[in-house]
């Protein structure tokens, strides 16, 4: 269900600020630096209409970011508070980003990950996502992957 789900708005750039900062946080000392979610330009994508918020009983406890490409939906973002993990949070998010896509015409979502953070790696490759490459963007080693939509 999308209703929870919302575009945010120049007002939520503190909200989206500090759950990302709480989402990656404990990432900086695996890669040792901040990770791509954490130096993204908030306001700037909020302003383009990609951030999308999930409410839920009131509080803003998930966001993805959705950038179209001639090809694909770029899931750029995918972030659920810490305290709010294992309660299907992320799986409606994802859910969101294939109804977009589909919405949009377009026939696969892509997303990137850090290649250290082994866990979302395996996380995507058990929800249909391949692997189709890695890359070292900004200094970050990235690994791309897709999923086809039905």
């Amino acid at each position: 269900m999308d209703s929870d789900i919302r575009p945010a708005g120049a007002d939520d750039l503190s909200t989206v600020a500090a759950l990302v900062e709480d989402a990656y946080g404990h990432y900086v000392a695996r890669i040792g630096r901040k990770p791509g979610p954490m130096l993204a330009d908030h306001a700037a994508r909020i302003a383009t209409g990609e951030t999308y918020l999930l409410d839920d009983d009131g509080a803003v406890l998930g966001l993805i970011v959705l950038v179209a490409q001639a090809d694909a939906l770029l899931v750029e973002n995918v972030a659920v508070a810490p305290g709010a993990q294992g309660r299907g949070l992320g799986r409606r998010l994802r859910g969101f980003a294939e109804n977009r896509a589909g919405a949009l015409g377009l026939p696969r979502l892509r997303l990137y990950t850090h290649v250290a953070m082994v866990e979302n790696r395996a996380l995507y490759a058990r929800l249909g996502y391949a692997e189709t490459h890695r890359v070292c963007e900004a200094g970050l080693d990235r690994v791309y992957m897709e999923k086809p939509l039905p």
